[in-house]
Protein backbone atom coordinates (compact mmCIF):
# COMPACT_ATOMS: atom_id res chain seq x y z
CA UNK A 1 0.00 0.00 0.00
CA UNK A 2 1.15 3.25 -0.95
CA UNK A 3 0.81 5.32 2.25
CA UNK A 4 0.89 9.45 2.33
CA UNK A 5 2.13 11.34 5.27
CA UNK A 6 2.38 14.46 6.62
CA UNK A 7 4.03 15.69 10.48
CA UNK A 8 0.50 14.97 11.62
CA UNK A 9 -1.68 12.46 9.24
CA UNK A 10 -1.20 9.28 7.53
CA UNK A 11 -3.78 8.68 4.67
CA UNK A 12 -4.29 5.98 1.53
CA UNK A 13 -5.56 7.10 -1.89
CA UNK A 14 -7.88 5.53 -4.47
CA UNK A 15 -6.82 5.74 -7.92
CA UNK A 16 -8.49 9.34 -8.55
CA UNK A 17 -6.86 11.05 -5.76
CA UNK A 18 -9.43 10.87 -2.83
CA UNK A 19 -8.51 9.49 0.74
CA UNK A 20 -9.67 6.30 1.48
CA UNK A 21 -8.37 5.98 4.91
CA UNK A 22 -6.78 8.22 7.35
CA UNK A 23 -5.18 8.33 10.39
CA UNK A 24 -4.60 11.76 12.59
CA UNK A 25 -2.52 12.39 14.80
CA UNK A 26 -1.44 16.06 15.89
CA UNK A 27 1.34 16.79 17.81
CA UNK A 28 0.19 17.49 21.24
CA UNK A 29 3.37 18.00 23.44
CA UNK A 30 7.42 17.89 21.85
CA UNK A 31 7.79 14.30 20.37
CA UNK A 32 4.76 13.16 21.48
CA UNK A 33 1.38 12.69 19.04
CA UNK A 34 -2.06 12.28 19.85
CA UNK A 35 -3.76 9.73 17.96
CA UNK A 36 -7.17 11.32 17.43
CA UNK A 37 -8.67 9.40 15.01
CA UNK A 38 -9.13 6.73 12.61
CA UNK A 39 -11.68 6.86 9.61
CA UNK A 40 -12.21 4.18 6.82
CA UNK A 41 -14.51 4.83 3.53
CA UNK A 42 -17.11 2.01 3.77
CA UNK A 43 -15.78 0.67 0.74
CA UNK A 44 -13.23 -0.69 1.71
CA UNK A 45 -14.23 -1.69 4.85
CA UNK A 46 -13.36 -5.17 6.20
CA UNK A 47 -9.99 -5.25 4.19
CA UNK A 48 -7.84 -4.65 7.43
CA UNK A 49 -6.75 -1.28 6.05
CA UNK A 50 -7.16 0.10 9.57
CA UNK A 51 -4.98 -2.01 10.74
CA UNK A 52 -2.58 -1.58 7.88
CA UNK A 53 -2.59 2.23 8.53
CA UNK A 54 -2.13 2.48 12.26
CA UNK A 55 1.11 -0.25 11.84
CA UNK A 56 2.20 2.26 9.47
CA UNK A 57 1.93 5.24 11.74
CA UNK A 58 3.44 3.22 14.57
CA UNK A 59 7.01 2.22 12.38
CA UNK A 60 7.04 6.13 11.09
CA UNK A 61 6.74 7.14 14.86
CA UNK A 62 9.39 4.66 16.09
CA UNK A 63 11.68 5.63 13.37
CA UNK A 64 11.26 9.47 13.86
CA UNK A 65 11.93 8.84 17.70
CA UNK A 66 8.39 10.13 18.51
CA UNK A 67 6.04 8.93 21.26
CA UNK A 68 1.84 8.12 21.11
CA UNK A 69 -1.30 9.08 23.24
CA UNK A 70 -4.38 7.59 22.45
CA UNK A 71 -8.02 9.28 21.88
CA UNK A 72 -8.93 7.13 18.90
CA UNK A 73 -10.50 4.26 20.54
CA UNK A 74 -9.56 2.17 17.45
CA UNK A 75 -6.05 2.94 18.46
CA UNK A 76 -6.40 2.25 21.65
CA UNK A 77 -7.80 -1.39 20.65
CA UNK A 78 -4.83 -1.94 17.98
CA UNK A 79 -1.97 -0.80 20.38
CA UNK A 80 -3.80 -3.61 23.36
CA UNK A 81 -3.98 -5.86 20.31
CA UNK A 82 0.17 -5.21 19.61
CA UNK A 83 1.83 -5.10 22.25
CA UNK A 84 4.85 -5.06 20.54
CA UNK A 85 4.52 -1.79 19.93
CA UNK A 86 4.33 -0.84 23.16
CA UNK A 87 7.73 1.33 23.04
CA UNK A 88 5.83 3.90 20.89
CA UNK A 89 3.51 4.71 22.99
CA UNK A 90 4.57 7.87 25.36
CA UNK A 91 2.44 5.97 28.84
CA UNK A 92 2.11 2.23 28.10
CA UNK A 93 0.27 1.68 31.36
CA UNK A 94 -2.20 4.81 30.91
CA UNK A 95 -3.14 3.47 27.37
CA UNK A 96 -3.42 -0.14 28.68
CA UNK A 97 -5.98 0.90 31.08
CA UNK A 98 -7.81 2.98 28.92
CA UNK A 99 -8.37 -0.17 26.68
CA UNK A 100 -9.53 -1.93 29.69
CA UNK A 101 -12.07 0.96 30.19
CA UNK A 102 -13.18 1.51 26.80
CA UNK A 103 -16.25 -0.79 25.60
CA UNK A 104 -18.29 -1.19 22.68
CA UNK A 105 -17.20 -1.22 18.75
CA UNK A 106 -14.05 1.39 17.50
CA UNK A 107 -15.04 5.14 17.09
CA UNK A 108 -17.31 5.55 14.04
CA UNK A 109 -17.98 8.99 14.15
CA UNK A 110 -17.00 10.58 11.28
CA UNK A 111 -14.94 14.25 11.02
CA UNK A 112 -16.46 17.46 9.01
Amino acid sequence: MDFKSNNSCTWLEDENGNRIAVLEYPEVKPGIVNLTHTEVDPSMSGQGIAGKVTEHVANLLREDGRKAELSCSYAIKWFQKHPEYADVLADPEAEAEKAMNLGGPACGIKRP
